[in-house]
């Protein structure tokens, strides 16, 4: 028996679910995790600095990496990107950002250059490093109708808004994804929930807004619920680099749910390499109305 499949199968014996293991197991050296959280739109909560302290969100990623053995650094230093040695170094690169990230922001941080972010996707693209991107990161580098960043390609899907937190049913579309195998069909979570367009149709959607049971309240949560459910967290190659996405994570309370960390672990742990999974693109399958915007019959 190999050292993984011994490993899972200890962890399986133990009663433990298989995704923790799989962010440690098997490597040769211990995994390294970038966090970037620069904001140069609106900056949530999660992500906010005060003075030099570490914002809830950078230490609750640094808590869960010791927890799994893998080191997070956290920056806002869009300059980072443009150094080869980010990519050397790091296995994962996590966005939790917002707006332009080429433009200036209220903290003065160091921007992306334009450069820097296409050494980036270049660099996902050929599987030098994974990547993750919470919540607002599908809130970075939007555009106007009919036109797609290469950013929001990479990602595969763009926010167009938000309406009432509220408790809501997210439907488990691929219960073998990792992080996703002990969820049932569904889940309930208090949560801001984003609503997208411009989705990749080579999505591998694990994650469903079940619209059905949200609750319309106001006009914004007419236009951007009253249709037919929509992906909420996914995964797909681009090139061949791995990317995984989930828009959760608004509120702090998310972040020490223990199903949002078991989802969060199953997406490094698939991005980095250490689990596969079958990401076979379903979102034409699981979702076949995503991009129907109001649901009105059409």
């Amino acid at each position: 028996m190999k050292r993984r499949e011994m490993l899972l199968a200890t962890g399986a014996a133990l009663g433990l679910s298989a995704f923790p293991l799989g962010w440690v197991v098997a490597q040769e050296k211990k995994h390294k995790i970038l966090y970037f959280t620069r904001s140069a739109g609106f900056e949530h909560s999660p992500v906010h600095r005060e003075g030099d302290q570490l914002s809830f969100s950078e230490k609750q990623m640094i808590e869960k990496g010791k927890k799994y053995e893998v080191e997070v650094v956290c920056t806002k230093d869009g300059s980072v990107f443009d150094n080869d040695e980010t990519y050397r170094q790091f296995d994962a690169i996590a966005f939790y950002t917002s707006g332009d990230l080429t433009k200036p922001d209220k903290l003065n941080t160091p921007p992306m250059s334009a450069a820097g972010k296409q050494k980036l996707l270049d660099k996902i693209a050929a599987a030098e490093v994974g990547f993750v991107g919470f919540h607002s990161a599908t809130d970075s580098f939007r555009t106007p109708p009919g036109e797609k960043d290469p950013y929001i390609a990479m990602i595969g899907g763009e926010f167009i808004g938000h309406g009432t937190q509220q408790k809501a049913p997210m439907l488990v579309a691929s219960p073998s994804f990792p992080g996703a195998e002990n969820l049932g069909g569904s889940f309930e979570l208090l949560e801001e929930w984003y609503a997208f367009d411009k989705f990749a149709d080579d999505l591998h959607v694990i994650f469903v807004q079940d619209t059905t049971k949200m609750s319309i309240e106001n006009a914004a949560d007419k236009r951007l619920y009253d249709r037919p459910p929509y992906p909420a967290t996914w995964a797909r190659m681009h090139g061949k680099g791995r990317v995984f996405y989930t828009s959760l994570g608004h509120r702090e309370d998310v972040w020490t749910n223990p199903i949002f960390e078991q989802i969060v672990a199953g997406g490094f742990s698939w991005v980095m390499g250490d689990v596969d999974a079958d990401v076979t693109p379903n979102i034409a399958k699981v979702t076949p109305k995503a991009s129907q915007l109001r649901n009105e019959g059409t």
